[in-house]
């Protein structure tokens, strides 16, 4: 019984819609854009895509307004809508990841002069604090964050236990942190 009241409900809104109503474009939005949600989220496993998706779905059918049809399924129409938009996202997937692959686009996606300027005075400043921790530390953290090591190869290395090792890199972070704040840029940290 309450499907047949919603599929009354969204004729008579559908009716308003055309008209221009934005009244029932709001309440029709409402209704449907949590579950066009997590339709699209199922497929795109992206939020911030799926999101972007419902609103392309309910543009379109804004877009689309007068030319809708009242006795024929809204909750149908637009989950169409939204499929083939799904399917337009795997596509656009599909051509950048062989782009990617592709020697163009190797090419393409070298640095610009601006992030190699950036990358370069920001690995200058790193290096210039790391010179001046003790040697121990910036020994153990060139190591780590440099030379990729795990926390148990320096150790025997260095002929250290590996929870030293764990606490000079800390006290290391700890001190980068100090000492590289309020610089805009992406931490190096982080690799």
């Amino acid at each position: 019984m309450k499907n047949a009241e919603n599929i009354q409900n969204d004729q008579f809104l559908v009716k308003e819609l055309r008209s221009g109503s934005s009244k029932a474009y709001e309440i029709l939005f409402d209704r449907y854009n949590q579950r066009l949600y997590y339709f699209a989220l199922g497929y795109l496993k992206s939020p911030s895509e799926a999101e972007g998706l419902v609103q392309d779905v309910f543009v379109k059918v804004w877009e689309k307004r007068a030319s809708l049809k009242p006795h024929l399924s809204f909750k149908s129409y637009i989950f169409t809508i939204a499929f083939n938009f799904v399917k337009k996202a795997f596509i656009k997937r599909s051509r950048v990841r062989d782009f990617i692959n592709s020697e163009e686009g190797k090419i393409s996606f070298d640095y610009s002069t601006t992030n190699q300027v950036d990358y370069t005075f920001l690995m200058d400043r790193l290096n210039s604090i790391v010179s001046n921790m003790p040697k121990r530390r910036q020994e153990t953290f060139i190591k780590s964050r440099f030379e990729g090591l795990s926390v148990k190869d320096i150790a025997v290395e260095m002929g250290i236990s590996p929870k030293t090792v764990e606490n000079q890199i800390t006290l290391a972070l700890k001190y980068l942190r100090v000492h590289l704040k309020g610089i805009d840029q992406p931490s190096v940290l982080e690799i």
